[in-house]
């Protein structure tokens, strides 16, 4: 039975077209009718809501295909950095992988993260050379450059052969060689014949009692929770009295029922047999890491390990004046189970309580802001404060992340990304030109000096810079850098900001809200001109007098102010402010809201 399945995961570096592949595979194996919308959709499994606004993935997906009388259970994972435990935890559950690499860009900096993880696990590589009908494709020199990068990370010397094929994955079609005409007739069979000649069956034991390693988790409402892995050992039927091995327990449980996935849908099994990736119901304790075992013989396989986060940063209740008026959950114990329920399948998570809020570390602003979108959408109301790298110690030395950045840019805009990164004390380690006039530089720096950067240089490059970063080492903690943002413009008063009042306040520099909006004492409404904060008056009417019993200056004509995203304003925020996020507003503020109690601490 075994001998029949393939299990594979698709890795590459974010926008590579790993989920555009998956679409293809879908597509062609007949999973769905003709008639079924899902033939007319593009990036089928990117299923949530900011995975289709940020045109990323961020979850790891499962979906299975049928091709000659083999399965092939498919993994699609995310190609950003930040989301690398998804990566992580999931490549457990396959015996190979297809890897994407644009033939434009060639290797990044996520596709040497993937690939050494997926290596260091010994499993068999394909490589698939996509996008060659870009202009600019170059796909000898992505052939050498993919050599280096195997000669660096192979574990052993079978990992320097692997078979490479090229593809066109917008189009669903691929070659064993370079197409002389890119337009020729093609679809994906060479790929699917690769997964079932190049990459092995599960090595498994099919006798013996069983072990299933949870790896993943989904929901629904009428299941509720569904342990989701890969059959280690044995077998596994409906009904079967189990034991879930945990870190530091063991809970007698049954299996309620056996799903494996056939495209996007489930399918009801009676038994599974090891090597097969299946979902069980039944089992409401399972945890990411659990091993499912037999109830007479309960051993445990290893737990899945990930690497320690990076960045960590406050979250807590709403503490302005306008707390509790947007929000459905506002209290702590609110936000505190919600962020139970995220640990449950988000691994690279790490939740503390501190005071009245809590200590979210994760693997990146991205990770955290994405955590962050989401239970404001679910109708959370709570403040956040300035994302803080993660350090821990090496003997009697404190270390910190140092990241590796790789930017490319114009040639015309190199001065002011090489100004930025000289102000946060950057290493450039590389630099050379590429084709078309850009240039590709290779910093390292800490992550604390990166925080705020990428908006910084989007702007400084008119919107052309492209920017990868990679968790390269830990170093001894650096000296503190100096604030590199100008300072604020602090609402002085509370009430209804008024046309008139931003008028005046422009003068002093950019504003952040508009009329008519509703304003506290201590808000943070722009950003001053200068590098000190200045606390301004928006609410302030224009005051009428005996003779002039109306207002006849004409309408005022105000500049449209600054309205900035949620990774913007994270990026902004400095220790002594904190972001109020409500599901109908983001609202930058001091963290001290009283203007003399502000002018004590500062003098202090």
């Amino acid at each position: 039975m075994q001998d029949k399945i393939r299990n594979i995961a698709i890795i590459a570096h974010v926008d590579h077209g790993k989920t555009t592949l998956v679409d293809g595979l879908l597509k062609q194996s007949n999973t769905f009718r003709d008639n079924q919308a899902e033939m007319a959709q593009e990036l089928i499994m990117d299923s949530g809501d900011q995975e289709k606004e940020r045109g990323i993935t961020i979850t790891a997906k499962i979906t299975a295909v049928d091709f000659n009388d083999y399965r092939i259970n498919i993994i699609d994972t995310p190609g950003h950095a930040d989301f690398s435990g998804e990566v992580e935890r999931t490549l457990r559950m396959a015996d190979g992988v297809i890897l994407v690499v644009d033939a434009q860009e060639g290797p990044m900096p996520q596709t040497k993260f993937v690939l050494s993880k997926a290596l260091g696990l010994g499993l068999k590589p394909i490589v698939v050379i996509n996008k060659i009908d870009k202009p600019a494709s170059r796909i000898t020199e992505v052939e050498d450059e993919l050599a280096d990068l195997f000669l660096e990370l192979a574990i052993h010397e079978d990992q320097l052969f692997y078979p490479v094929y090229y593809c066109i994955g917008r189009e669903a079609k691929a070659w064993a060689v370079p197409p002389m005409d890119i337009n020729e007739n093609a679809d994906l069979t060479v790929i699917f014949e690769a997964i079932i000649e190049q990459i092995p069956a599960p090595k498994v034991q099919t006798d013996g009692s069983l072990q299933l390693l949870v790896s993943a988790l989904r929901y629904d409402n009428f299941q509720g929770k569904y342990s989701v892995g890969r059959i280690e050992r044995g077998s596994l039927r409906k009904g079967q009295f189990v034991t879930l091995c945990q870190e530091n327990e063991q809970i007698k449980s049954r299996i309620d029922k056996i799903y494996r996935t056939v495209g996007l849908n489930y399918m009801e099994l009676e038994e599974a047999f090891a090597g097969d990736i299946v979902s069980v119901s039944g089992i409401s304790e399972t945890q990411i890491g659990d091993t499912i075992a037999d109830q007479d013989n309960p051993e445990s396989l290893p737990r899945i390990e990930v690497e320690a986060p990076t960045l960590k940063i406050y979250l807590g209740p709403n503490t302005s004046p306008l707390k509790g008026l947007e929000g459905e959950f506002s209290t702590s114990r609110q936000i505190g189970d919600r962020l139970k329920k995220e640990l449950e399948t988000n691994v690279g998570l790490r939740v503390e309580e501190n005071g009245i809020g809590y200590l979210v570390s994760g693997r990146g602003e991205l990770h955290l802001s994405v955590l962050i979108e989401s239970m404001r959408r679910e109708g959370y109301e709570f403040e956040v404060g300035r994302p803080q790298v993660v350090t821990h110690f090496e003997g009697e030395k404190e270390v910190e992340p140092i990241e590796e950045v790789v930017v490319e840019v114009p040639a015309e805009h190199v001065g002011a990304v090489q100004m930025e990164f000289g102000k946060r004390r950057a290493e450039l380690v590389d630099q050379f030109n590429s084709n078309k006039g850009v240039t590709k530089l290779v910093y390292k720096l800490p992550t604390r000096a990166l925080l705020g950067a990428r908006n910084i240089l989007l702007t400084a490059t008119k919107g052309t810079i492209i920017m990868n970063t990679l968790l390269d080492s830990y170093a001894p903690v650096g000296s503190s850098l100096e604030q590199i943002r100008n300072g604020v413009l602090v609402a002085w008063e509370s009430g209804v900001s008024t046309p008139y009042a931003l008028q005046n306040a422009w003068e002093r520099g950019e504003m952040f809200v508009g009329p008519t909006e509703k304003i506290y004492a201590g808000q943070i409404v722009g950003l001053n001109s200068r590098s000190d904060d200045l606390e301004v008056n928006v609410c302030k009417e224009k005051h009428l007098t005996n003779m002039r019993s109306k207002s006849s200056d004409g309408v005022v004509q105000l500049t449209p102010h600054t309205v900035m995203s949620l990774e913007q304003c994270l990026d902004f925020i400095e220790n002594d402010e904190l972001l109020e996020v409500t599901p109908d507003n983001l609202r930058l503020r001091k963290r001290e809201l009283d203007h003399n109690k502000r002018k004590r601490a500062n003098k202090a």
